[in-house]
């Protein structure tokens, strides 16, 4: 790649650049165990590339009428990556690094807490030096489909979000992304399907981002 037609790139994390979504699965199932709630696997997975306490505050369910913060932040204390170890998505930090090094932008946009994402970024891929901005659960009033984070992200990096491609691996995602006007927003099969993706607004669909590696 000798050259790129975008702005800046934003990039989502859990599911995007790394695989963290059997831990945070497993984690909703646990904690929706230990309050004996029997929540279908297809629920479960509303919650996944969204903040969790958004999620509980809207999706009717046995949690209603209860803190959604005090909620997300039980099953947080659920995860245990031990027993489901997060690891990189194969081509993730390469691409990374590539942007980064021939001079494009590059911010974080997650529903993930500081924390996680600065360890994530860090200490699992060791890509943390690339990015110029983080935008995670900490810094927006709402969190994703709303297009709040991505419309910060771009802010961050002081572009254009109409020149900048976004890479996703849920619909919530790539419908902020769409709805902060990025202009190219590709979707990864590691969170969802191919024809849901491209459903959800997606302009391009990868298997990994190794296949990005052409431009």
């Amino acid at each position: 790649m000798t050259g790129t037609p975008w702005s800046a790139a934003l990039f989502d994390l859990d599911g995007t650049l790394v695989d963290s979504e059997q831990a945070s699965q497993a984690a909703y199932g646990a904690y929706f165990a230990s309050r004996g709630w029997d929540v279908a696997p297809e629920v479960r997975r509303q919650f996944s590339g969204r903040r969790g306490s958004d999620v509980f505050a809207t999706l009717p369910g046995p949690w209603s009428g209860e803190d959604p913060a005090m909620l997300a932040a039980s099953v947080v204390m659920h995860l245990d990556h031990d027993t489901h170890p997060p690891r990189p998505i194969p081509g993730a930090a390469e691409w990374v690094r590539l942007l980064h090094g021939i001079g494009v932008p590059i911010a974080l946009v997650t529903s993930a807490d500081r924390a996680w994402a600065e360890y994530a970024l860090g200490d699992l891929l060791g890509v943390r030096d690339c990015f110029t901005a983080l935008v995670t659960s900490d810094d927006t009033a709402v969190g994703k489909p709303d297009p709040a984070p991505y419309e910060a992200g771009a802010a961050a990096l002081g572009t254009d979000p109409g020149t900048a491609v976004a890479v996703e691996d849920t619909v919530a995602g790539i419908r902020s992304a769409l709805a902060a006007g990025v202009g190219h927003v590709i979707g990864v099969t590691s969170g969802s399907d191919r024809p849901t993706l491209l459903d959800g607004g997606a302009h391009r669909v990868v298997a990994t981002l190794a296949e990005l590696g052409d431009g």
